[in-house]
């Protein structure tokens, strides 16, 4: 490869890296070309898995500002440029290496940190970002209408309160006591004054 075919590679590289979310670096050795149409195609548009020269991406991960991965670049490297969701990635990579135990899942970095292979496995159990998103809506929802709820009970137990005056008052006449009043302790005022 000349010198000006590597720079442009290293650059390439370098603008995959800047411009994803994640990357997920795998081994592909022993996966035959079909295997591996078949795997793009499984990681979906947003995801560019592609076949990369180890010192190329050495050089490009450090023009990109990304650590971390000189010990995951060894052997014949792939790697998954994701720039949608790195859940669903992840799990297309996942679900793959167990259909096709040839592929090995190295790690990968996502917002500038290293992962390792354990931690993209973890990644790839997660929920998807709409599925988590849905789920917040839900308990905020829940949330909202127990709080109505809680405000609304003494409105509508006033409500039940005076629903039963007014019945009440209906059957029996007034809702003040028809007693005559009790007398007094007091003297009557047209009694003589001692």
């Amino acid at each position: 490869m000349a010198k000006a075919e590597r720079q442009a590679a290293v650059e390439e590289i370098t603008e995959q890296f800047r411009g994803s979310n994640a990357a997920l670096l795998t081994e592909y050795r022993g996966l035959t070309v079909k295997q591996l149409k078949e795997l793009r195609r499984s990681l979906g548009a947003d995801t560019q898995y592609a076949v990369v020269k180890n010192t190329l991406t050495k050089r490009a991960a450090d023009a990109a500002g990304i650590a971390g991965l000189d010990e995951l670049l060894a052997g014949p490297s792939a790697i998954a440029f994701i720039k949608g969701d790195p859940v669903e990635a992840a799990k297309g990579l996942r679900d793959f290496a167990k259909a096709n135990p040839l592929l090995v899942i190295k790690g990968g970095v996502m917002d500038g940190k290293p992962l390792s292979a354990a931690e993209v496995t973890k990644l790839a159990d997660l929920e998807s970002r709409e599925v988590l998103l849905a789920k917040a809506a839900g308990a905020m929802k829940a949330t909202l209408a127990n709080a109505a709820a809680l405000f609304q009970a003494p409105l509508s137990q006033f409500a039940r309160t005076a629903d039963a005056l007014r019945a009440k008052v209906e059957q029996g006449g007034s809702a003040v006591s028809d007693a005559p009043a009790e007398p007094s302790d007091a003297a009557p005022s047209d009694a003589p004054a001692e």
